[in-house]
């Protein structure tokens, strides 16, 4: 029978389990990944779980988040990783090195292997044949130490792609037309699966852009074979030995299909504040632009920066417009200085930033009050860009550019110039040399332990009757960057639990830690549609049960996001009716009784009204490990038990 490539990359790591949609599945993990802002709680977590070295093939810790250092918290976190990664034998990206997905593409990317990251844009990696996914760090931690990955088997999308793109038109392009279609929910449970004539012209870098805001769809990976573009791309990286070819069978079948014609797609731009609010440049042309970005892990290869080079030789960028330059890697600053097109950005009038997340994870360049800022990253959630009322919009390095120029929301196909050729390098700069090897004989190390570096939380097992208030009613789309935000004032405290928690939900509710603190007992929070989205950061799960949330309520969640209340003890349910959403108010006081008995028993569970008015019928779709987990009070109990 013809197999399709997600489902040849999931049967070759397969733990335990079947290759039936909607069925728990455990995978062999082979990579991991961790970034500085979630890799800290990763390497805290590994220390608890008492295990000397890391089980896997290969496990890497990138700093590319907290790379201001306006006071001793992200300096000291950084000292923290590196000698986590020592001890336990984890290669380690100093400051400066670059984002976490194109470094790792670059250095460690291998088709037919599995990566797991404490990063939800870890499934960038699916644009060279690997299955990638992001989890919560926990989940990164248990896989270092050896354990499966457990997940609901997805269902497997193909998308055929034919033609080819028309000038002015670019990867990020395709993926908007996606999230035209799938907006930021309906790619939940799924596997995204690129195949067809359209992929012979596009680099693996290309299809990194593709793969990357795969996660704003909601879907578990995206995948690509391993073919000709992927073994160019491991030879510029001067690893040709690491290529494996790795497709489908001709004739594969999919659950889902889907078919682009590159040739009559158009450049796209999401509005604020949501990458689902997908509409073509030209509906929005015109509108005065404040700030246009290039760079992000959803951006991050060399001709994203090249190509807005070319558009800008010659000429000034428009009067009161920033263009704000983010290098993806110390490869790419190497190469753009050394192929010119950094100087004529620069003599453009072009800002350049250190290499990393920066802006896009709201440490710095945050845009003016009510002024249009363009962006390639891969998120434009409200607030995330560091501004409160921001109007962040997403689109190609040639939608920014184009706009730069002209000091407007500007369609590319109008400016008065060719499209610019471009040629992939036979060779870049080598970025293996820059990275710490773990040592080939462990040795003895003592992790250093600044003052921001508090000990995890320890939880209690689930009580068998819960009863508080709803203490927060959220709407639909909720997203971790509202549930626990990030930016420059917040993100150094991800190691500091007690401090973090001060801002949970302050997005939605400024009040909601002092009223968490009054209360000092149980609570509930109750959500609309795709509760979660966005990050894997596992602190917006851990603060939350840190100040007492017991239960999250919601229509859906995302995938990570369930899990990592899973993974801290807290009780993932869903409404039966939107009716019973609408109808539940804040405050209002529920009770449920003999709470881990109706979880194994059932899938409904029946809550009490306090006040007397009635019953609230609830249900659950956790396996019975993930009933076993959130009744033990969360997966670092239950691993400690079996121990």
């Amino acid at each position: 029978m013809a197999i399709n490539l997600a489902h040849k990359l999931i049967e070759s790591h397969l733990a335990t389990g079947k290759l039936k949609a909607g069925e728990p599945i455990e995978l062999i993990i082979d990579q991991t990944l961790a970034q500085d802002a979630t890799g800290t709680m990763v390497m805290l977590e590994f220390e608890a779980l008492g295990i000397p070295q890391v089980k896997t093939q290969i496990s890497a810790q990138y700093v590319d988040h907290n790379l201001i250092q306006a006071d001793y918290k992200n300096a000291d976190d950084h000292l923290f990783l590196r000698s986590a990664c020592r001890k336990y034998g984890i290669w380690y990206s100093r400051p400066g090195n670059g984002v976490s997905h194109p470094v790792h593409m670059s250095c460690f990317g291998i088709p037919g292997k599995t990566l797991l990251g404490s990063d939800s844009h870890t499934c960038a990696a699916g644009s060279m044949g690997m299955l990638a996914m992001g989890a919560g760090g926990l989940q990164v931690a248990l896989a270092m130490a050896g354990r499966p990955f457990s997940i609901t088997m997805p269902q497997v999308v193909g998308v055929e792609l034919t033609g080819a793109l028309p000038p002015w038109v670019s990867a990020k392009d395709i993926i908007l037309e996606m999230l035209r279609r799938y907006n930021v929910k309906g790619g939940i449970n799924k596997i995204f699966e690129y195949y067809g004539p359209g992929l012979k012209k596009l680099t693996a870098m290309d299809r990194h852009v593709i793969a990357n805001m795969g996660q704003e769809m909601g879907a578990t990976a995206s995948v690509f074979p391993a073919d000709d573009a992927v073994r160019l791309f491991l030879k510029q990286q001067q690893r040709e030995e690491d290529f494996v070819e790795f497709h489908a069978d001709p004739g594969a079948n999919y659950d889902q299909h889907e078919t682009i014609d590159l040739s009559t797609l158009e450049p796209m731009i999401a509005c604020p504040s949501s990458p689902g609010k997908v509409v073509p440049v030209h509906e929005v042309a015109g509108k005065p632009v404040y700030q246009s970005y290039i760079g992000s892990s959803a951006n991050p290869g060399l001709r994203d920066f090249v190509i807005p080079a070319k558009m800008v030789a010659g000429r000034m960028l428009s009067e009161g417009v920033s263009l704000d330059i983010n290098p993806t890697s110390r490869q790419l600053l190497e190469d753009l200085s050394t192929n010119g097109a950094l100087n004529e950005l620069l003599q453009a009038g072009a800002r350049l930033h250190q290499t990393g997340c920066n802006g896009c994870i709201g440490m710095g360049q945050a845009p003016a009050s009510g002024r249009i800022s363009l962006r390639t990253v891969p998120r434009n959630f409200p607030g995330r860009s560091g501004t409160e009322e921001d109007a962040v919009y997403l689109c190609s390095p040639e939608t920014a550019t184009a706009s730069a120029l002209c000091g407007k929301i500007t369609d590319p196909r109008e400016m008065d110039m060719e499209y610019p050729s471009w040629r992939e390098p036979d060779q870049l700069a080598d970025m293996r040399p820059t990275l710490l090897a773990p040592q080939d004989i462990p040795v003895k190390v003592k992790l250093e332990k600044g003052p921001n570096i508090k000990p995890l939380p320890q939880f209690k097992a689930l009580e068998n009757k819960i009863v508080g208030p709803v203490l927060l009613k959220a709407g639909d789309n909720v997203s971790t960057d509202e549930i626990l935000p990030a930016g420059v004032e917040i993100l150094p405290l991800r190691s500091n639990i007690p401090e973090i928690s001060h801002y949970a939900f302050s997005r939605i509710d400024k009040q909601f830690y002092q009223r968490a603190k009054a209360l000092n007992g149980n609570c509930f929070v109750v959500g609309g549609e795709n509760y979660g989205q966005g990050s894997s950061r596992e602190h917006a799960a851990i603060a939350p049960r840190y100040l007492g949330v017991c239960c999250v309520i919601a229509i859906s969640m995302a995938r990570i996001h369930r899990r990592n209340l899973i993974n801290f003890g807290i009780v993932p349910l869903l409404f039966k009716r939107i009716e019973d959403y609408q109808s539940i108010v804040q405050d209002k006081v529920l009770r449920i009784e003999n709470l881990a008995q109706q979880l194994h028993r059932s899938s409904t569970v029946t809550a009490h009204l306090e006040d007397g008015s009635g019953e609230l019928e609830v249900q659950h779709n956790m396996s019975s490990e993930e009933v076993a987990t959130v009744i033990a009070g969360g997966l670092i109990n239950q691993v400690r038990n079996k121990i």
